[in-house]
């Protein structure tokens, strides 16, 4: 059978993250994927190949995720089905000034990154804000919620108004997991 091939770029200086120490995050995303890894990294040019694509695809998503900043652990939890990663750039909310983008990276961050943890605590998400982008990874339902409350602080909602919507989600959701539960 033909092996099916994809390619990416990853920021140079996530190359070693992505390789890890003797080479065990490359060859555990292989294993795990059934795909083979080959990495330039001078230029940060990944190239992914294997015999299918859910494990291809599955694979480029965690090497996006550790290129975005993710620690190779939370970027393994791709692994899992219910599991997503998103990826917003700051460039098409903001435009290509540097200000902007730095500014609404200050907001979703907050002060000494209260804002990024109390959403993350909320939605029981993993965020990631690096150069131009804002990464979530999580179950599938609270990716959604993470998105829309950067998403909202992005769009200049204040602070105090974005705490209450996901103090309401989270609430949401939690009700609907006991129900859940308690159907079983």
């Amino acid at each position: 059978m033909e092996n099916l091939r994809t390619e990416l770029k990853i920021p140079r200086e996530r190359i070693a993250v992505l390789i890890g120490k003797d080479g065990a995050i490359k060859s555990e995303i292989e294993e795990n994927t059934k795909t083979n890894l080959e990495i330039d990294s001078k230029e940060g040019d990944i190239f992914i190949t294997g015999p299918d694509g859910l494990g291809i695809y599955t694979a480029k998503e965690i090497v996006t995720a550790i290129g975005r900043g993710f620690n190779p652990e939370i970027a393994m939890l791709l692994l899992k089905v219910d599991y997503a990663f998103e990826n917003l750039s700051l460039q098409e909310y903001m435009g290509k000034s540097k200000d902007a983008i730095q500014r609404v990276k200050g907001r979703i961050i907050g002060s000494e990154g209260k804002t990024r943890k109390h959403i993350e605590e909320l939605t029981e998400t993993s965020i990631s804000v690096f150069g131009k982008t804002v990464s979530i990874i999580g179950e599938i339902q609270s990716v959604i919620v993470a998105r829309r409350a950067v998403e909202m602080l992005i769009e200049g909602s204040t602070h105090s108004s974005v705490y209450k919507w996901l103090e309401r989600k989270h609430r949401e959701l939690k009700r609907a997991e006991a129900a859940e539960r308690w159907q079983k």
